[in-house]
């Protein structure tokens, strides 16, 4: 009777560990959803000014968008673009339309943005699908 209430009582512990690391497992997905959402709400609550095509214009040209580390987008005078993420790079053009900047990539990565400032953060949503993305715009750090 003592070895069966042994057996019983370590699948009874075994059984509330792994319980306990679903609930761990759980909590801890919710918690970084969680902050993925509280840091778009800042972008998004943030005061946030459209800019209009000759805004837009006068603001890239020559400049480059970048996250600092993993990206940068380079618009150069003539309407090309450079493109380079994570050790790729791309070569496109660029262009205004209307209030819209449009960039001439191959998919996925083409298509038209309205473009917002906030602060000193630049804030690009696409006219169709995807989620909005932020950077900061600063001299080109590869002239040629």
């Amino acid at each position: 009777m003592h070895e069966i209430l042994q057996e019983v009582s370590a699948k009874v512990r075994a059984f509330e560990s792994r319980d306990l690391r679903k609930c761990l497992i759980a909590a801890l997905t919710c918690g970084i959803g969680g902050l993925i959402v509280l840091d778009a709400g800042f972008v998004a609550a943030e005061n946030l000014q459209k800019l209009s095509g000759a805004q837009i214009r006068s603001r890239f040209t020559g400049r480059e968008l970048t996250d600092e580390v993993h990206w940068r987008t380079v618009y150069e005078r003539g309407g090309t673009l450079r493109s380079y993420a994570m050790g790729s790079k791309k070569v496109g053009k660029w262009s205004i339309q209307g209030d819209n900047l449009c960039v001439d990539l191959p998919d996925p990565d083409g298509g038209c943005f309205e473009v917002a400032l906030s602060g000193t953060r630049i804030v690009m949503t696409p006219t169709g699908l995807g989620l909005p993305f932020d950077g900061i715009l600063q001299a080109i750090s590869d002239p040629r």
